[in-house]
C-alpha cells in the first residue's frame, strides 16, 4: 500500500539502511519474515520501517489502554426536587450535590413540577435560582436552564481548585499570620 518509488528503510533494531526502492524494501523486510510499515510518509522520501505489524499494532492499543486508564471519568449525577420540598429534605439533598461536587463529577439539577405547579413554572425557576444561589461557592452553572412542562433543569460544574493539598503547600503564610505571628512572639518576651 506504499505508493512511493523510493523509500528511506529503518531496520528492526532502528538502524537506517539508507535509501531503497520499494522492490528492494519488500525483499529485505520479507528475508527476515517482518512488515515493511511507513512511518513518516509526509518526509521525502517517505520513511518506512521492518516491523512485525501485528506486534506494532498491539503495542498501540496497550498505549492507549494505559492512558485511558489514567483519566478520570466525569459521571453526571442527578438530583431532583420538588418546589414544597421539606427543610430536611432540603438540606440532605443539597449535601449529596456538594459531595458530587466535591468527587469532580457534574450534577443536573431537576425540579419537578407536578399538576397545578405546572401552570407556574416560575416556581420551578425560582426554587431552582435558590438552589444555584447556595451552590455557588462550589459551581457554577454550565450551559442554559432547560424548560419543559413537567420541570425545570440545568447542569453544575464544580468549581477548579488548587488540588487536594492546595492549602497545605502554602508553607509562607499569608501576611496577615505573619503579622498576627509577630504579635505573638512581642507578648510572650
Amino acid at each position: 500500500m506504499i505508493r512511493a518509488k523510493e523509500v528511506r528503510i529503518i531496520d528492526e533494531n532502528k538502524e537506517q539502511l539508507g535509501i531503497k526502492s520499494i522492490d528492494e524494501a519488500l525483499t529485505i523486510a520479507g528475508d527476515r519474515g517482518l512488515d515493511l510499515v511507513e512511518i513518516a510518509p509526509q518526509a521525502v522520501p517517505p520513511v518506512c520501517r521492518i516491523m512485525d505489524y501485528g506486534k506494532f499494532l498491539y503495542e498501540l492499543h496497550k498505549k492507549a489502554h494505559e492512558a485511558k486508564k489514567h483519566q478520570k471519568q466525569i459521571q453526571v449525577k442527578e438530583i431532583k426536587f420538588r418546589p414544597k420540598i421539606s427543610i430536611h429534605d432540603y438540606n440532605f439533598k443539597m449535601r449529596h450535590i456538594q459531595r458530587f461536587l466535591g468527587e469532580g463529577n457534574k450534577v443536573k439539577i431537576t425540579i419537578m413540577l407536578r399538576g397545578r405547579e405546572r401552570a407556574k413554572p416560575e416556581l420551578g425557576t425560582q426554587f431552582l435560582e435558590r438552589v444555584l444561589e447556595d451552590t455557588r461557592d462550589i459551581a457554577f452553572k454550565d450551559g442554559d436552564v432547560r424548560r419543559q412542562s413537567w420541570a425545570v433543569s440545568t447542569l453544575l460544574s464544580p468549581v477548579k481548585s488548587g488540588g487536594k493539598d492546595a492549602k497545605a503547600k502554602d508553607t509562607q503564610g499569608s501576611p496577615k499570620k505573619v503579622q498576627d505571628n509577630g504579635e505573638k512572639e512581642d507578648s510572650l518576651q
